[in-house]
């Protein structure tokens, strides 16, 4: 071995560390100069005619990438006695005998080269380079250990030094850093602890030293100080891998989905590969991933690293004290898949779930024996878990796997929100553009023909959008994308005519400048929808949803949205309740001030202009949809001077399944002697009148207005009916609109819409007298709640809601108010699972002909729990905002946890085993899937980022857990029960 390596460098030595002798070289001259140095090494390399057996050949391309990546000596590797390090020969001290160390322990040499410095050793780098790729031109990287064993010489390091004269020594010269061990170094009288301390990576300092810096970026003067001594001390390398994230995306874990054409070779041929490397030839067939780069044991790799060595484990990781972070090896995904389902998904929905009765465990090979050794994995929760990550696996074309097992047993906290945050807004996130816009375009919900065909209504002025689908259409022609213009005045006659053929309606768009053709293109805001059969860009939830967008940094898709609701408002008169042909009628509560001013926070506020003017516009928006909409006729009435939900509209509403009306529709079909489907048309057509009818669809349209679709609450009197929930919304408004006209707008604010000239105090007097009309119509104080009003009754309505909490969100309440809705009404409303939507007597007993509606008791929505988590901590209640947080996100967990990582759009807030389940119309959103959620649900997702900023530590084991709240409050402390609202 030392010969081959003299014959390749013959400028260095080679040590054995069983004999402690040195054969030196015959170039052995002092201080030769580097530049000539680096040119004979270069003219050597070029000279020398290598023939070497294949471990030789191995073993430089070993030293060449551990060379380039590392300039440490390996601490403990786990090669023979017989094992060698190599220095530079180019001093006399390179003759002299290293210190022997002890077996199995850190090797340590004596005597170093003074002439070791980094322009030398990369003068060595090139040459070794040079030097390998004359002798094997073959990429070593790609080359194949036929063996099964590395070499030796694979565990070298090589120690750059110091060249600077030292003061204290003539001999020994300084290593980079002067912290080395002093039984060894006697010289040197830093602590074990300094020489072993961990530091940036050896990359980082070779890149700034080349750059003559110091690791801190320090100048290295040329004079002989302190600064220019150099970092490399050695690094201890734990055996797990420390080159990537277990929890990483499943795009970075399983790796990008494979292209077609490389995933069978006989499908080169279709690939023009003129002009393809070699190399690039070669790479065609496969596709490089994390999840099979990586192994456990380095020395069953069949070609070499390009990293930094690890220390072998102690013990097989099938071993009880590597429980929980060993790394399984999955041979075949299928394979492996289709056992789990076949013994533990025994109900057949793709879901394991704690209703399966299979064995519960399943073995699994280790990575470290390659599959040879087995653990089981136990439990519904670890294997729901791998379900999923085999699911994502096979998703992206995996045949084979590696996995963490820390991916199996994660704290089911840190799990959900790994997801919602790297998952979940992904999946849910959309973005038009050329090519996807017929698969947007389609509508899932309507099953009447003209539905089937993917077609876009564009408003009368959006010329560039217009040319923009038109282009479009003519691109992807097997797309039929039909591309139509919407009318100046939109009529609820107009909607009604365009039902039979729904479609897209046009969103916010800006203009790019493509390089690859030259011209301007158009490209959408990217926005994100609900989930589960809601594929639209929605109102009030995409307020909620950019609550946790902006809190995971995803400001852009935020910003999105809002772009969006100021187009809407342009071109269609109001944020709509979604953007679909069928909704230009209805909007939705209107939250864009707030929204808005969110957003403008995150980009930078008043530092940033760009910022400075999305508000502004954004504003001006919201200042025509509080005048045009909602303190106009008919949505505000004229006496209390309250406002209602109250959409225009004719007909059934087309979006609703076909059976929906049924039970309402049947006994006018018998009255008129006709079919059920012939009276639907009839109706929706004028043929038919009949005034009961029309009262009851006003109120049912009103209702999907209102967001809480559908609730006794409101069912017959919804468009009557001046809410606590919308007069609390636009109280903020109008304080928002007062804030907005100080600050950006000097006091005086002039509304080119209609010429108006209005002060912040003018807002705030509008604000003001809107207390005064809710206290007086809707303020109960023998029960401490915010009722409705009935303006066509002139009556104050019973029915006992979860959004009263919505005033303290507000602001409007005052501290008595807030005193008495927390020791009056909140009492009523709060269950296991936080705040259920109405009480249990207000929603009445439940029949056949009387059936529960999803936003009633025994429901909980996250809207109401994020509001009066805000609304409370708002007004010195943040124990109990805790306490019901806990509550919300301790359902959410448990669910997450039996039920196969599930995330839907309610929950029963009043079972603790199968809260998920809702029997109720239109289900549950958010169940259906196989194998992997991959959306949750919007506003869902972002009330467990959002309650888990009111968890502390303790509540978080709590949570991950699945501790009920009642037996984690009781094992609260005296003073821990206070935090929670709770009498000690």
């Amino acid at each position: 071995m030392s010969t081959t390596f003299n014959k390749v460098f013959p400028n260095y030595t080679c040590f054995d560390r069983n004999n402690l002798s040195a054969t030196t070289n015959a170039n052995e001259e002092e201080n030769p100069n580097i530049e000539k140095a680096s040119k004979a090494e270069e003219n050597n390399s070029r000279d020398t005619t290598i023939d070497e057996s294949n471990s030789d050949s191995n073993s430089r391309s070993n030293l060449e990438s551990y060379s380039r990546s590392s300039c440490v000596i390996d601490e403990e590797s786990s090669f023979g006695n017989d094992s060698q390090v190599f220095l530079e020969s180019d001093s006399p001290l390179s003759s002299k005998p290293a210190i022997s160390s002890k077996t199995n322990s850190r090797s340590s040499l004596n005597q170093y080269s003074p002439n070791g410095s980094f322009q030398n050793l990369r003068s060595f780098s090139a040459q070794l380079s040079k030097t390998d790729n004359e002798a094997n031109p073959t990429d070593s990287h790609l080359s194949d250990n036929k063996s099964g064993k590395e070499s030796r010489s694979s565990h070298v390091r090589f120690l750059p030094v110091d060249t600077s004269p030292s003061p204290s020594s003539s001999t020994v010269p300084k290593l980079c850093n002067s912290s080395l061990p002093t039984e060894i170094y006697p010289n040197n009288k830093a602590s074990k602890e300094d020489t072993y301390k961990d530091i940036n990576s050896t990359d980082k300092n070779i890149k700034n030293i080349n750059n003559n810096q110091d690791i801190h970026g320090t100048e290295i003067s040329d004079q002989n100080d302190s600064s220019k001594d150099l970092w490399c001390q050695r690094r201890r390398m734990s055996s797990l891998n420390e080159f990537y994230d277990p929890f990483s995306n499943a795009e970075i874990y399983c790796g990008p989905a494979p292209d077609p054409k490389k995933e069978h070779p006989e499908n080169i041929s279709k690939i023009d590969t003129d002009d393809l490397s070699p190399m690039t030839k070669k790479k065609l067939t496969r596709t490089r991933t994390m999840s099979t780069f990586d192994k456990v044991s380095n020395f069953k790799s069949k070609h070499p690293r390009s990293y930094e060595l690890k220390r072998r484990g102690s013990e097989d990781e099938s071993s009880a004290t590597n429980k929980g972070s060993r790394k399984l090896y999955i041979e075949n995904v299928d394979k492996t898949l289709e056992d789990l389902l076949t013994y533990e998904d025994t109900d057949r929905n793709y879901q394991i779930t704690v209703e399966d009765t299979g064995p519960k465990v399943l073995k699994v090979g280790t990575a470290n024996s390659w599959g040879y050794n087995y653990v089981d994995i136990r439990g519904t929760y670890m294997l729901s878990n791998l379900l999923q990550e085999l699911t994502i696996a096979k998703s992206y074309n995996r045949h084979s796997i590696f996995l963490d097992e820390a991916r199996l047993n994660e704290n089911p906290v840190s799990r959900l929100t790994r997801l919602i945050s790297t998952q979940f807004w992904n999946n849910l996130t959309r973005k038009i553009h050329l090519d996807n816009i017929g698969e947007i375009a389609l509508d899932t919900k309507i099953t009447l023909p003209g539905a089937k065909v993917p077609r876009v209504y564009v408003p009368y002025n959006c010329s560039k959008q217009y040319e923009f689908y038109i282009q479009t259409s003519r691109m992807h022609p097997s797309m039929k994308l039909e591309v139509e213009y919407l009318p100046e005045k939109i009529t609820p006659e107009y909607v009604k005519s365009i039902n039979g053929t729904p479609g897209l309606l046009a969103i916010a768009m800006e203009e790019h400048f493509d390089p690859s053709t030259g011209e301007l293109t158009m490209t959408g805001y990217p926005y994100c929808v609900p989930g589960g059969r809601f594929n639209e860009l929605y109102g009030w939830d995409s307020y909620l949803i950019a609550l946790g967008l902006l809190e995971n940094g995803k400001t852009s898709i935020a910003r999105g949205m809002v772009e969006h609701f100021i187009f809407e408002i342009e071109h269609y008169g109001k944020i709509l309740n979604a953007n679909r042909s069928y909704y230009l009628c209805r909007s939705q509560p209107p939250f864009l001030t707030d929204m808005a001013l969110k957003v403008f926070n995150k980009m930078g506020g008043n530092s940033n202009s760009t910022a400075v003017h999305f508000i502004k516009r954004a504003y001006k928006a919201a200042i025509k949809e509080y005048k045009t909409v909602w303190m106009s006729e008919p949505r505000l009435d004229k006496k209390t001077r309250l406002s209602c939900y109250h959409p225009d509209g004719i007909g059934i509403p087309p979006e609703t399944e076909p059976s929906h009306f049924d039970t309402i529709l049947t006994p006018f079909a018998l009255k008129h002697a006709i079919s059920l489907e012939e009276f639907r048309d009839k109706y929706n057509n004028g043929e038919i009148i009949e005034p009961d009818l029309d009262e009851f669809f006003l109120h049912d349209r009103a209702v999907r207005e209102s967001g809480h679709d559908t609730t006794y609450r409101f069912e017959g009197v919804c468009a009557y009916l001046a809410t606590i929930d919308l007069n609390s919304l636009l109280y903020k408004y109008e304080m928002d609109i007062a804030d907005f006209i100080e600050k950006f707008y000097d006091g005086s604010f002039t509304d080119l819409n209609d010429s108006s000239v209005t002060t912040g105090d003018d807002w705030r007097n509008l604000a003001s007298l809107r207390i005064q009309r809710i206290n007086k119509y809707l303020w109960d104080e023998n029960t401490g709640f915010y009722y409705d009003y009935n303006v066509k009754l002139e009556q104050r309505t019973s029915y006992e809601s979860a959004t009263t909490f919505w005033s303290l969100w507000a602001g409007l309440a005052s501290q008595q108010q807030a005193n008495l809705m927390v020791e009056k009404a909140l009492p009523k409303l709060e269950v296991l699972g936080g705040l259920v939507a109405c009480s249990e007597n207000s929603r009445g007993p439940l029949s056949i002909n009387r059936p529960s509606r999803q936003w009633d008791y025994p429901y909980g929505w996250a809207p109401h729990q994020i509001f009066a988590w805000e609304g409370l901590k708002n007004y010195g209640f943040l124990g109990v905002s805790k306490r019901l947080a806990y509550r919300w996100l301790y359902i959410m967990t448990k669910a997450f946890v039996d039920y196969n990582g599930i995330v839907v759009e309610k929950y029963d807030v009043t079972r603790g085993n199968d809260p998920h389940k809702v029997d109720a119309e239109y289900g549950n959103q958010g169940a259906d899937f196989k194998g992997v959620a991959k959306e949750g649900f919007g506003w869902v997702n972002s009330s467990y980022i959002l309650g888990l900023k009111y968890m502390n530590g303790h509540s978080r084991r709590g949570l991950g857990s699945c501790i009920p709240p009642v037996p984690f409050f009781n094992s609260l402390k005296p003073n821990e029960k206070e935090g929670y609202g709770l009498s000690s």
